[in-house]
């Protein structure tokens, strides 16, 4: 819980200065034919990024650097991590050379539907080849977390993607506004380039840890080694498994790209949903990506040493967790998330309709934030068994069910691009489930009685603090209207009295994991402001 707790504070930092990037891309440039082709163009390598690095590469390679750690020596494990390092330069830098020459496929293949507007295909395709080196920074900058995190040190890399946000925004507004103008490109091409300003960033900012750990790069190929093969080998049905995942993306976003708005047209769904999605960020950040990240060392070493018994109690105790974090997280922003994306996206191009139909969005994508955050802990645990293989087998089957609930809920129910969301909730929940019933069955438990326990007692707190908030929710917007200052009294007054009404309806009902959360996320908080000089008691 401590090291989740400190994971969740460097996170919860790195989601702020997202949504400050964010802000300042929305009101640069709004909801319309320029942000829709730099987000297709982000999205692109962020999807293969997904696929290379923070998802295939970290869950395979996690694992078998704990194992090195555990059961050898240091110099063992450094010479691994120097194999793996110059592999992904040689493999994901030669993916970046191919990306940029195939951009325009690869865009027909996402957004067929930006051939409509003129120009926002080839835009597109120039965001793409721009960004596409982003792939291999951030592939780097994967593995270097992954050493840190096996050697008991979450801030720092959890902190990484903060130095993404600093400086693609900083770098992207020199080069696009100020240097712009003299070096004879436009503000979208300079916020590219400070996107892969921002990757080079977030790898540098983890080097002084490694070389203080002892772990500095040395240039290492051998591709029969042990160590590299079983890495190489879980990556297999990973790579494959997160492909899957790729794809429901790409169908998504094609069907997105197809979409006529009555008042936007054809540019502004692609958009909204990834505003949307990229705020759903936050709670997934701050509870499932921090509590996966603490977890995944400890559930390695306990795989290691044959010890099943703390495997289980740890898994277990983080999906109670995940499970009490998550719950009322989606609960709030279904309810606050008009309020949410006003307060932070409103203004400039970014209008009330785009604020209203992003919210819509949102409130879709909040019912699956417990299936995104599950499987964001179940899923490494497979690999902790060595087992890649299932929850391949498991994002394969997704994308048959994601295809056909995407296109009923466009064709059939005509529910446009909140349609869009709510399919990728279903499917979401769909692949936590079945992770879930597999896992307990090889596992043989996972302490199930006490989740079943903690269910009902979550269910409870969180629907009293949806009472609560949509209360309140609807006296501020009753007396101020729909106004900047009416969703920022809002959320400063809707959401202390929410966490209030869970935190003591969840304390009656002495939920276990209460205390032990509120002590880790605490923590972290408190030695900072202890560092500074302020003492509370």
């Amino acid at each position: 819980m401590r090291s989740a707790g400190v994971a969740s504070v460097a996170i919860a930092t790195s989601r702020i200065t997202g949504l400050v990037r964010e802000i300042v891309m929305a009101r640069l440039f709004g909801a319309g034919l320029a942000y829709d082709a730099f987000l297709l163009g982000f999205r692109i390598p962020n999807l293969t990024r997904d696929l290379f690095a923070e998802g295939a590469l970290s869950s395979a390679f996690v694992p078998i650097f704990t194992e090195y750690l555990s059961k050898r020596s240091k110099e063992e494990a450094a010479a691994l991590s120097n194999l793996v390092a110059t592999a992904i330069i040689l493999v994901v830098g030669g993916f970046c050379v191919l990306g940029a020459i195939f951009a325009p496929a690869l865009v027909d293949l996402l957004a067929p539907g930006f051939h409509q507007i003129p120009g926002k295909f080839e835009l597109a395709v120039t965001m793409t080849r721009i960004m596409f080196p982003f792939l291999l920074l951030v592939a780097l900058a994967a593995q270097a977390m992954g050493v840190l995190n096996a050697c008991g040190i979450f801030g720092v890399p959890a902190l990484a993607s903060t130095m993404f946000n600093v400086g693609s925004v900083t770098f992207g507004l020199l080069t696009g506004i100020l240097l712009g103008p003299y070096i004879g490109i436009g503000r979208i091409e300079g916020m590219a380039y400070g996107v892969v300003m921002g990757g080079a960033l977030q790898l540098i900012w983890q080097i002084p840890s490694l070389l203080r750990t002892g772990f500095a790069f040395r240039p290492m190929i051998d591709w029969s080694d042990p160590g590299l093969r079983r890495i190489i080998a879980l990556m297999g049905p990973a790579i494959l498994g997160s492909a899957a995942v790729q794809i429901n993306v790409v169908v998504n976003t094609n069907f997105a790209s197809s979409l006529v708005d009555a008042v936007r047209g054809a540019n502004g769904p692609v958009s909204w949903l990834g505003c949307a999605f990229r705020f759903m960020q936050l709670p997934l950040g701050l509870f499932g990506v921090a509590m996966a990240t603490a977890t995944l060392p400890a559930i390695s070493r306990s795989a290691a040493s044959g010890n099943f018994d703390e495997f289980r109690r740890t898994l277990s105790r983080s999906l109670s967790t995940v499970l009490l974090l998550t719950v009322p997280s989606s609960v709030g922003l279904t309810v606050l998330g008009k309020s949410i994306i006003g307060a932070i996206y409103q203004g400039g191009e970014f209008e009330l309709y785009d604020t209203q139909q992003t919210a819509a969005a949102l409130s879709y994508f909040a019912i699956g934030l417990l299936g995104y955050a599950g499987i964001k802990v179940l899923t490494p645990a497979f690999y902790a068994l060595n087992d890649a293989r299932t929850p391949m087998l498991v994002s394969i089957a997704s994308v048959g069910i994601n295809y056909l609930a995407a296109a009923y809920m466009v064709h059939r129910a005509g529910a446009g691009h909140a349609g869009l969301a709510l399919a990728t909730s279903l499917v979401a929940l769909f692949n936590f489930l079945v992770l879930f019933v597999i896992l307990r069955s090889k596992l043989g438990g996972i302490y199930g009685r006490a989740l079943v326990a903690s269910v009902w007692k979550v269910v409870v707190a969180a629907m009293a603090m949806g009472i609560a908030v949509a209360g309140s929710n609807a006296l501020v917007s009753r007396w101020l209207g729909v106004t900047r200052t009416a969703y920022l009294a809002d959320l400063a007054l809707t959401i202390p009295l929410g966490l209030l009404v869970f935190y003591f309806v969840a304390k009656m009902l002495s939920i276990p994991e209460l205390e032990p959360a509120f002590r880790g996320l605490a923590n972290p908080v408190m030695r900072r402001l202890r560092r500074r000089g302020v003492t509370i008691q």
